[in-house]
């Protein structure tokens, strides 16, 4: 059975930055595509990057302060935060199609995800 398993949140200040890592273990394939997403208290889980056909993509109010990027070789993949804010307080989880494509931000497609880290971030 296919697990992600993210690492890598905790509490930072205002300003600061982490790093989120998700290792993607028993997939007997090509390491599949990954994206992250987060869900705060009371609202909706949000796409926050990904990868699609042309590339990285990431949702508006992350762009210019989060990287994404996979190591697939390792089957891991990265989400660095930087400049975090109080908005970016949530629980984050990575998430990847069995079916293998990458599909950017597209929640719906994704089939397998961890059991999130949370991120809290004070002013």
């Amino acid at each position: 059975q296919v697990q992600l398993v993210e690492s890598g949140g905790g509490s930072v200040q205002a300003g600061g930055s982490l790093r989120l890592s998700c290792v993607v273990s028993r997939y007997t394939f090509r390491a599949p595509c990954m994206a992250w997403f987060r869900q705060a208290p009371g609202k909706e889980r949000e796409g926050v990057a990904g990868f699609d056909a042309r590339g990285p993509v990431y949702g508006d109010s992350v762009k210019g302060r989060f990287a994404i990027s996979q190591d697939r070789g390792k089957n891991t993949g990265y989400l660095q935060m930087n400049i975090l804010n109080p908005e970016d307080t949530a629980m984050y989880y990575c998430a990847a199609s069995s079916s293998g494509p990458c599909w950017g931000l597209a929640r719906d497609e994704y089939d397998l995800w961890g059991q999130g880290t949370q991120v809290t971030v004070s002013s």
